[in-house]
């Protein structure tokens, strides 16, 4: 990313994964960044590690499912730093492994009121305060592009973030507010990394990766979408998947 000394961000999922390591680089460019999760603690270790690096971080705990919850964290951050200049909405919820007829209602509704409710209303009170530009950066998933076996909710939510993402990039274009989803490809998180642990499921992932391998956290494009280099960007759903869709 280019300089962003003075500039302020959120990231949320920023505990672990792609929201970690986009939290570190906003950081390392001179962002002020706040770091968004569910779970504190973890937070709290990424807010360290910023800390350390000679950064400036605050540690916020959100559930994007719950309305209150989000406003209260936008307005901390607004609060701490004077305003925000770009958000990345990493936060989500992993799929169920099933197919439509297996799930329930709730599992469903569950998973979109996470996944594509939530980025809702992380975008709801961001973006009034993006005054005179800035960037969002939603991650979506591959599934928002095409289907993933057995994951029908998870799917149609990733689907339903890609949509929102291009609905607000329109509707905020008069305002110079850049919106754009990343679609990342099979990501070598440690949730990841934990689900295929004693498999060989990350070799089979990177044999039919074009590149030969999976991403690592810090290769999921979210920074430079904020940043000015991308600053007639908009609108974009960014597939990063080694060529797998080529």
């Amino acid at each position: 990313m280019s300089d962003a000394s003075r500039k302020v961000g959120l990231v949320t999922g920023a505990g672990s994964g792609i929201g970690r390591a986009a939290a570190l680089e906003f950081a390392r460019s001179g962002a002020a960044v706040a770091v968004l999760d569910i779970d504190e603690g973890t937070a709290a270790e990424t807010t360290e590690m910023i800390r350390k690096d000679g950064g400036e971080a605050l540690t916020v705990a959100v559930d994007i499912a719950d309305e209150r919850s989000v406003q209260a964290a936008v307005e901390r951050t607004v609060t701490a730093y004077g305003g925000l200049d770009f958000a990345v909405n990493n936060a989500g919820l992993a799929s169920h492994h099933r197919r439509l007829d297996e799930m329930t209602l709730d599992e469903f509704e569950r998973v979109l009121r996470a996944n594509l409710a939530g980025t809702f209303l992380c975008m709801k009170y961001e973006l009034p305060l993006l005054h005179g530009g800035g960037a969002i950066v939603n991650i979506a998933s591959n599934g928002g592009l095409y289907a993933i076996p057995h994951a029908p909710a998870y799917v149609a939510a990733k689907h339903g973030v890609v949509g929102l993402t291009k609905a607000a990039a329109v509707d905020y274009a008069p305002q110079n507010i850049r919106v754009n989803a990343v679609c990342p490809g099979p990501t070598r998180t440690t949730g990841f990394e934990k689900v295929a642990a004693g498999t060989d499921m990350i070799a089979r992932q990177a044999a039919i990766t074009p590149l030969g391998r999976l991403a690592a956290p810090e290769e999921a494009a979210a920074v430079w979408l904020c940043s000015d280099a991308a600053c007639y960007v908009t609108g974009i759903a960014l597939s990063v998947d080694g060529g797998r869709r080529a």
